[in-house]
């Protein structure tokens, strides 16, 4: 009787627990999402940002707003997002730079990789390359390397430690050349003086200047990616012109660490359904950006190994590391 009495009880706790466990899966996100994005509004990844924001918002029957936090390349974003709640309303547009270069380049950051996160997908990948100015003499990358190893050539970067500089620096150490790095604060004034010609090359996603690429005041050698632009299909990539070399600049969704795996789930299933909304499929294929394809644990392992790839070229670069 006893152990029927007990068999019972837990029959009955087991009911009792089943239904909160459920309910608490089934009713994420019951308020406004916030995406915590570090670019300013209109610029770089905010596009990528808004276009996911939207196309989440009907998978998962809630608003998602975009709240912009730039500065100190992302930094500042992945700090608001690692310090959050982890109740899957505080999200982050993860990227490079605040996830991979800054973990590589820096000797403190307000968070750490991936200890502070919760990997939820990776969003997209964006091609880099390396350009020069249309009135430049070089036409082809051969061109380019033969005279940086004859001389010396500058490059312009977004900032000491950014993505375009330890970009570059790959690059110099793939190509076996030496071209002298120039910073600037942001792309709009490094744009300028390359276009006008005061530096001799920058290295950075090239998909938001296809305008610029276009229209004939710059000229994209060659692309980083695995395989040619859809968009530019006259430019090779880096392989094709002779350098050993592959990358591109990473966006993802990241929440803070400690978020519970029911929420975890949940927005990586509603991620994956968002990417393949025509708006979103529409904007990456303008963009020449390629949809992304890992969740959770998949992304986390492909994060760790960009941070082994840029610290590798810190380290041979004999880089000094940053504050």
């Amino acid at each position: 009787m006893k152990l029927t009495r007990l068999l019972g009880a837990i029959g009955l706790a087991c009911c009792a627990i089943l239904p909160v466990t459920s309910h608490a899966d089934d009713s994420y996100p019951t308020q406004t999402i916030r995406l915590v994005v570090g670019f300013p509004p209109g610029g770089g990844g905010d596009l990528y940002g808004r276009a996911l924001a939207a196309a989440l918002a009907p998978i998962l029957h809630q608003t998602v707003i975009v709240d912009n936090r730039p500065g100190a390349g992302g930094i500042i974003a992945a700090e608001t997002v690692a310090h959050a709640k982890p109740d899957g309303y505080t999200l982050l547009l993860a990227m490079s730079g605040n996830l991979a270069t800054a973990p590589a380049i820096r000797k403190r950051l307000p968070y750490k990789v991936p200890e502070s996160f919760a990997p939820i997908a990776l969003v997209a990948e964006a091609p880099q390359g390396l350009m020069v100015s249309a009135k430049s003499k070089y036409h082809t990358l051969a061109e380019f390397i033969s005279a940086a190893k004859g001389g010396k050539l500058s490059y312009a970067s977004t900032g000491t430690g950014s993505a375009a500089q330890l970009g570059m620096e790959m690059f110099k150490q793939a190509a076996g050349v030496d071209v002298l790095h120039v910073p600037y604060k942001g792309s709009g004034p490094a744009i300028n003086d390359l276009i006008s010609g005061r530096v001799d090359a920058f290295f950075a996603t090239y998909p938001p200047l296809a305008g610029q690429i276009k229209g004939g005041q710059l000229r994209l050698l060659a692309s980083t990616a695995e395989k040619r632009n859809a968009q530019m299909p006259d430019v090779p990539t880096m392989k094709e012109a002779g350098v050993n070399m592959t990358l591109t600049q990473w966006y993802g969704l990241a929440a803070p660490a400690g978020t519970p795996a029911p929420v975890i789930a949940k927005l990586e299933q509603a991620t994956m359904q968002a990417l393949a909304a025509p708006t979103v499929k529409e904007l990456f294929d303008r963009e020449g950006v390629v949809p992304g394809t890992l969740t959770g644990d998949a992304f986390s392992k492909y994060i760790v190994e960009d941070i082994g790839r840029y610290r590798q070229t810190v380290q041979k670069g004999h880089m000094q590391l940053l504050q």
